[in-house]
């Protein structure tokens, strides 16, 4: 699974390198590096109710989708991650991979491998410093309590598709998000795009294409702690818990 991750990149950065604008709470978001599930990130997505040349906008999203029907945002534990041998299958996920689907920008994410007894070596798996796309899916969710006319009637949220890791980093665990190249957004963004298993077939070469070229290195456990979010969390060192093979 991808339990946290790295998203630093600013506002201006996110629109150059998407070729997206800004829209709404997105210029609100500060740096964050120790992303935790239902923090509000950066997402990338095309609209569709917009004019032409601002259909591809950077949001602010919370992370863990909220589907349609929900009763409440907090119900259940967050859904912050959708596999994508099962995506097309599960109701959550059926509409938002066929019609709505998004970017998530990372620098890179960290993943916890197990030693013995329940000692947890945590790493920070990033490409060659610049920024990661990982393919994911979005939602609107309506709040009933609220008037149709407040700002805040509408919850953005989203998930980050997984898949098996690239064998570089499969001793550390048996998930890595999907990751997409630049070639590939364009068709990943399509919202009129609904062929699903072609979608879906994208990704996963993506997937292999990008993550074997990731790297991973040991960091602190002070990541382990969402309190804490600094850039030193990053750093490399020394292994304590467990050596890199286990």
């Amino acid at each position: 699974m991808c339990g946290r991750y790295v998203a630093d990149a600013s506002m201006d950065d996110l629109a150059a390198e998407f070729d997206a604008i800004a829209s709404g709470a997105v210029l609100e978001l500060m740096a964050s590096y120790n992303v935790a599930p239902t923090d509000r990130v950066p997402v990338v997505l095309e609209r569709t109710d917009e004019p032409l040349e601002r259909t591809r906008q950077v949001h602010a999203a919370r992370w863990g989708l909220v589907p349609s029907w929900a009763k409440e945002p907090g119900g259940g534990a967050p859904m912050i991650n959708a596999r994508i041998e099962t995506v097309a299958e599960k109701p959550a996920f059926r509409g938002p991979i066929a019609r709505r689907r998004c970017v998530l920008p990372a620098r890179g994410y960290y993943e916890w491998q197990r030693g013995p007894g329940r000692t947890r070596q945590p790493y920070f798996i990033h490409g060659d410093g610049g920024l990661l796309a990982m393919a994911g899916v979005f939602e609107w969710w309506r709040d009933p309590a609220l008037p149709a006319e407040h700002p805040d009637r509408w919850l953005l949220s989203a998930s980050v598709l997984t898949t098996t890791p690239a064998p570089g980093l499969a001793h550390i665990h048996d998930r890595m998000p999907v990751f997409l190249a630049a070639a590939d957004i364009p068709d990943w963004l399509d919202r009129g795009n609904e062929d699903t298993t072609g979608l879906l077939e994208l990704a996963r070469s993506a997937a292999a294409r990008v993550g074997a070229a990731l790297v991973a290195r040991p960091v602190g456990t002070e990541v382990g702690n969402v309190r804490n979010n600094h850039a030193g969390l990053v750093a490399e060192a020394a292994p304590t818990q467990l050596s890199l093979d286990g």
